[in-house]
């Protein structure tokens, strides 16, 4: 059981054609959104030549002037990362078309800043991680050790610093939900 965005469903159990189901996939998100208008123009999925190899999925689309982007990397394989973004997409419109969702919510959910993939470079540096670590439990481990060291009521604390730790976790804690 897959738990994204606040939304649970299970893995399919992908044994063959992974390129070709990663491709149906990718189509999959492009149908979605512009089938129900919720795409302005350009809409970008990600796209890995090996479908087997653990690899991020994203989709980034354009809406009333919104840059909307949504990622999962938790998954072992491409094309299971790629079935949890098109499970997310696909769940959040049909929320919206049965009016359980705004509009503004929707747009909310997906909305990221510009420079976003910069911020989570900045957010593990912080940390003391790798460029493109997404384990949990090692984000949270460097956290509660840096949280620790820099805590402002220990003798040895730094306010600043330990501000800069916290929204440094806060940032990758939102990638990864």
């Amino acid at each position: 059981m897959i738990k994204a965005k606040g939304n649970e469903f299970n893995l399919p159990n992908v044994k063959d054609s992974f390129n070709r189901r990663a491709a149906q996939f990718r189509q999959s998100i492009i149908d979605n959104l512009r089938n129900n208008e919720l795409a302005e123009g350009y809409i970008e999925v990600s796209e890995q030549a090996y479908a087997l190899k653990k690899a991020k999925a994203s989709a980034l689309w354009y809406f009333n002037g919104h840059r909307l982007y949504y990622s999962y990397n938790l998954c072992n394989t491409f094309v299971e990362n790629m079935y949890v973004v098109m499970k997310v997409i696909e769940l959040e419109v049909k929320k919206l078309i049965n009016e359980e969702k705004t509009l503004e919510e929707f747009t909310h959910e997906f909305k990221e800043d510009k420079e976003v993939e910069d911020k989570r470079k900045e957010a593990r540096k912080t940390l003391g991680l790798d460029e493109n670590e997404t384990d949990v439990e090692v984000i949270n481990k460097a956290y509660k050790n840096l949280a620790k060291e820099h805590h402002p009521d220990t003798g040895a604390g730094n306010i600043d610093k330990f501000k800069e730790i916290n929204n440094a976790h806060k940032t990758l804690k939102r990638e990864l939900e």
